[in-house]
């Protein structure tokens, strides 16, 4: 029972405070927000991101490497090519949140609450997270 609780706890105290902290300061970069937005739904190469981004193809690969570094992004290869893709839902989960709660800073009501369709357990549009 006690192994269960740890699995999935959101203490305060728990020892995956300190751990979110650093997710958090990784995610703390536009252009590496722009890059898990590109990857929500698609893996993409170095030169398919920095178009995306807008950024230099070196400036993207300091991005992702920082990024792989924290298992944000996992790689595969295919031939003398890299593609990038997020390593699990929660990253995109996180940035699709943040970019909610900055649109409510911004609107009054915002456009993820305006137009009645499915809403999700959390209250957001379901389509908005996908």
């Amino acid at each position: 029972m006690n192994a269960d609780k740890k699995m999935c706890t959101l203490d305060s105290d728990g020892e995956y405070v300190e751990l979110a902290v650093e997710v958090f300061a990784m995610l703390s970069d536009a252009t590496r927000i722009r890059i898990i937005l590109a990857l929500r739904d698609t893996e993409l190469s170095v030169n398919e991101l920095a178009e995306t981004v807008d950024k230099s193809q070196a400036a993207v690969s300091q991005h992702l490497a920082k990024l792989r570094l924290g298992r944000i992004v996992a790689t595969r290869r295919e031939g003398t090519r890299v593609f990038y893709r997020l390593t699990n839902e929660h990253a995109r989960q996180l940035v699709a949140d943040a970019i909610f709660q900055a649109q409510h800073a911004v609107e009054g009501t915002p456009t993820h609450h305006r137009n009645p369709v499915k809403r999700a357990a959390n209250g957001h549009d379901v389509s908005a997270h996908a």
